[in-house]
């Protein structure tokens, strides 16, 4: 089989070499002369939790896979911080997320394990793919809040990350913005990516396959701490609609507790559950 050529995405790798030294050099480097605030490493947490949380509720377990439904404002607020976490509009990633399911571990797969722990951790956002088909954001386009968001993407990043420094700016003046900006904002974002490509990566390479051996998929439940549940990745790859990604009570999955307290004040509804 012909080898499938991929052109470089310069203005990704460029985008996340800034976000990646700044986070692993620039933050280190500012908080030992300067230091972190209680109110920075307050922000770092909230901020981290709304913008995962935004993905997995939001882009994962409503846009990509409808494992529930909520009202139109719901849906704007959890794309809102999901485009917090700087992982492209709720079209392109579902997109590409629905794609991942249709044709795992096939060349198609946009983080195709196959290719190793590098490609399916990361790598892959720094190539232009030539599989992006309609026929995955059809469905998506007819959506007018998923479009909305998607015109509006930049600008929803743009206050994901203005916030930090607004609020650090309000307490500390200029170094105050710019110390909450670093931690909240950028390092923030750098460990948000980080958690999501570690589903895309780890759980496709290491774990156990309790529920399905049809595809690589894994669960390791340790990357559930990090990724609000999402590291139930076998059973998730099994039974794709279910709002729970860890169906045992005991399992550590914050995604699936948040939509299910979103139902008893009516705010999620048609909760999909699979029964054994």
């Amino acid at each position: 089989m012909e080898k499938t050529v991929r052109q470089l995405d310069y203005p990704v790798i460029l985008l996340f070499s800034v976000v990646t030294a700044c986070s692993l050099i620039g933050v280190p480097v500012f908080g030992y002369f300067h230091g972190f605030s209680l109110l920075d490493w307050v922000m770092f947490g909230v901020l981290y939790m709304a913008s995962g949380l935004g993905i997995t509720v939001g882009y994962h377990r409503l846009i990509s896979h409808r494992s529930f439904d909520c009202p139109a404002w719901v849906k704007a607020c959890l794309l809102v911080i999901g485009g917090w976490a700087l992982e492209n509009s709720a079209l392109r990633w579902c997109a590409d997320h629905i794609r991942h399911h249709a044709r795992c571990d096939q060349e198609q797969d946009p983080y195709n394990a196959t290719k190793g722990f590098w490609h399916s951790h990361c790598g892959w956002i720094f190539q232009k793919s030539p599989h992006r088909d309609e026929i995955y954001e059809s469905k998506l386009r007819k959506d007018p809040i998923i479009m909305w968001q998607h015109r509006y993407y930049a600008l929803i990043v743009l206050s994901g990350l203005g916030l930090p420094f607004v609020v650090g700016y309000f307490n500390g003046g200029w170094m105050g913005g710019l110390s909450c900006f670093l931690l909240a904002g950028v390092a923030r974002v750098f460990f948000v990516l980080n958690s999501t490509f570690c589903i895309n990566s780890i759980c496709h390479i290491w774990g156990a396959q309790p529920h399905g051996t049809e595809d690589s998929s894994r669960d390791s439940w340790w990357i559930s701490l990090v990724t609000f549940g999402e590291g139930y990745h076998n059973y998730h790859h099994t039974h794709l609609r279910d709002y729970r990604n860890g169906p045992k009570w005991y399992n550590i999955d914050p995604s699936k507790w948040l939509i299910f307290t979103l139902s008893k004040f009516g705010l999620a509804y048609n909760l999909q559950r699979h029964r054994a």
